[in-house]
Parts: C-alpha cells; structure tokens; sequence
C-alpha cells in the first residue's frame, strides 16, 4: 500500500509538474508575445516620429530656400534702381558738362572775334573796315566773320545747311581770323589763299577786309570743289583744300 501510495504521489506530482510547466509555458509565451507586441509599437512610434521629424526638416529648409529666393530678388531689384538712378544722374551730368563746354567756347570766341576788331580798330588805316550788308535771320547765331561769312555764303547761292561745313573748313584753316599768315608757306587770311595776293582779284583791300577775303574764298570753293561740304571733305582726307 505504501509503495502504491508512493507511486501515486510520484504520479501526482509529475503531473501537477506538467501541469505547472504547462501553465507557466503559457504565461510566458503570452507575455513574449505582449513584449513583442509592445516593442512592435515602439517601433512604429518611433517610425512615425521619424517621419514627422524628416517632414519638419524639408518644411523649414523650403522656408529659408523661399527666403533666400526673395531676399536675392529683392537685392537684385535694389541694386537695378539703383544703377538706374546712378546712369540718370551721370547723364543728366554729362549734358550740363557738355552745354557748359560749349557755352564756354562760344564765350571764348565772341570775346577773341571782339579783341580782334578792337585791335584792327587801334591800327587806324590798317583798321577792318565794317560790313554794311544786312545780317539774315538764318545767321543770326553767329557774330563777326562767321556771320558775314555766312550772309555772303547764301548771297552767293548756296544753302544755309552749307555753313556749318565752310565753318570748320575756315576754322581749321585760320580760325576766322583775317589777318592770320602762314610764315612759312605765306597763305593769308580766313581762306589762307596761297599766296595771299591771290585775293586781290576780289578787292584791293584784301589784307584787312574780311568780306573781301570771304568773296574770294566762296569763289574758290565754287570753282574747284562746288560746295563748301565738298573742299570740308577732300580737306578731311588729305589735310588741305
């Protein structure tokens, strides 16, 4: 009876054994499974955190992208008003220079014109005689030999637009003066006629008087060139007329 006892509670006890292992089997393999679950939803967690941190990130580098973009743009249409207004400034600079410049060389030769008539008036019988002929509104802008040269070049036939050619040809030659000489070649005078005698053909006083050097040199021009702008171009190109 013993040993059945005994054996029975061998029994017994192997299965309550059994039955504990199973049990705690099934406890553990249930919380594996919750441990498994709740790392799985860290996971997760973690994941979605990730991606909200990366969808920040690329917000705000397009914030300051967007920044930047203005804040060229901006630097840009700064710096363009900018030169605008400085280009206006030398501009409006430059045409005050430029009218100054001429009004200073007008200035200068009106006063050098009046000296030199002062002077021809201080030499007595070597004084330029006046010029008697009625000065054109179309010359009105020129004063001394550049206006009588003018009145006498439309007397002789041709256009007003003709002047501002016989202007630089004769200022170039002699600057208008009527008694400017050549010491080495001897050509005298506004139309520096070569030799100066050569004007006598125009008159006797074709020493002192402008419009006698005027007439003559209007005829040169017509007889070898045609116009004032033709003798201004050849002189362009080979230095002399």
């Amino acid at each position: 009876m013993n040993r059945l006892w005994s054996r029975v509670g061998v029994r017994v006890a192997s299965v309550s054994l059994l039955v504990a292992g199973a049990a705690t089997g099934i406890y553990l393999g249930q919380d594996r499974e919750v441990q498994q679950s709740a790392e799985a939803s860290v996971v997760a967690q973690v994941a979605v955190d990730d991606v909200q941190l990366l969808k920040q990130r690329q917000a705000e580098h397009a914030a300051a992208r967007a920044s930047q973009r203005e804040a060229a743009g901006d630097a840009a249409a700064k710096a363009a008003s900018a030169a605008k207004a400085a280009a206006g400034k030398a501009h409006q600079l430059e045409k005050r220079v430029i009218a100054q410049k001429k009004a200073e060389a007008a200035a200068a030769r009106k006063k050098a014109e009046e000296e030199a008539a002062k002077k021809d008036s201080d030499e007595g019988s070597g004084s330029t005689p006046e010029f008697t002929g009625d000065i054109p509104a179309s010359c009105d802008e020129f004063s001394g030999n550049r206006a009588i040269g003018c009145t006498l070049m439309l007397d002789a036939g041709f256009k007003i637009s003709q002047f501002s050619c016989l202007e630089k040809l004769w200022k170039k030659e002699s600057g208008w003066n009527h008694k400017a000489e050549n010491r080495s070649s001897g050509a005298y005078g506004i139309p520096q006629a070569l030799p100066g005698e050569k004007m006598k053909s125009a008159g006797s006083d074709w020493e002192t008087n402008p419009a006698t050097q005027i007439e003559w040199g209007l005829g040169y021009i017509e007889g070898r060139y045609g116009t004032p702008c033709s003798a201004w171009g050849h002189s362009q190109d080979v230095g002399w007329y």
